[in-house]
C-alpha cells in the first residue's frame, strides 16, 4: 500500500509541475503576443567555454561556433516565434559568429549591435560598463508595439538582468528590464 501511495504522490507531483510549466509558458506567450518586450536570447549550443586564444572577430573559423544541435535549436526558436505569431520589430545580434548564426537560423534577418558582444574574455572585459550603458540607452529609446529581440551571450544577460541563461534560452523582460519569464523548451 505504501508503494502505491508513493507512486500516486509522484504522479501528482509531476502532473502539478508539468501543468504549471505549461501554464507559465502560455502566459508568457500571451505577453509576447500582446505587449512590446525586450527578448534576450542566449546564443544556441556552441560547445566549449569562452573563445580560443587565436580568436578573431571577423573570422568565424577562429571562434567557438554552433554545432548541429545548436543550428537545430536556432531553427526551433524561429519556429516557436512563427507558430505563436509573436510580433517582432527588430532582431539585433552580437558580432560573435555563434550569435549571428543563431539570429540567422532563427529569424533570417538581423542587424549586428556591438553592445551585445561578449566581455567574458579578459581581452574584452573592460568593455562591460560601456556596452551595458549603450544597451540600456538603446532600450530606453526603443519605442515599438512589437518585440525587440537581442541575441547575445550569458555574460551580457547576467550583467543587465542579473540572471543566468542556458544555450538557446529565451528570457523576456519589459522595457524597464523587469523579468517577465523564461522559455527553454520550445
Amino acid at each position: 500500500m505504501l508503494f502505491f501511495k508513493n507512486k500516486l504522490f509522484v504522479f501528482f507531483l509531476l502532473f502539478f509541475i508539468i501543468s504549471n510549466y505549461s501554464y507559465a509558458n502560455e502566459n508568457l506567450i500571451k505577453i509576447l503576443q500582446e505587449q512590446s518586450n525586450i527578448v534576450f536570447i542566449r546564443h544556441s549550443l556552441a560547445p566549449g567555454n569562452g573563445d580560443p586564444a587565436e580568436f578573431i572577430l571577423s573570422d568565424c573559423s577562429t571562434q567557438r561556433n554552433l554545432n548541429q544541435k545548436g543550428v537545430s535549436q536556432s531553427k526551433k526558436i524561429g519556429k516557436f516565434f512563427d507558430k505563436n505569431q509573436i510580433p517582432i520589430e527588430l532582431v539585433l545580434s552580437s558580432e560573435w559568429c555563434r550569435c549571428k548564426d543563431t539570429a540567422f537560423y532563427a529569424f533570417g534577418d538581423f542587424k549586428k549591435f556591438d553592445a551585445l558582444n561578449s566581455f567574458y574574455d579578459e581581452r574584452f572585459s573592460a568593455n562591460e560598463d560601456k556596452q551595458i550603458k549603450n544597451l540600456k540607452q538603446y532600450i530606453n529609446q526603443w519605442n515599438s508595439e512589437k518585440n525587440l529581440v537581442l541575441v547575445t551571450h550569458y555574460v551580457v544577460i547576467n550583467s543587465i538582468l542579473g540572471v543566468g541563461s542556458g544555450s538557446g534560452e529565451i528570457i523576456v523582460a519589459d522595457k524597464n528590464l523587469i523579468l517577465q519569464g523564461r522559455i527553454s523548451e520550445y
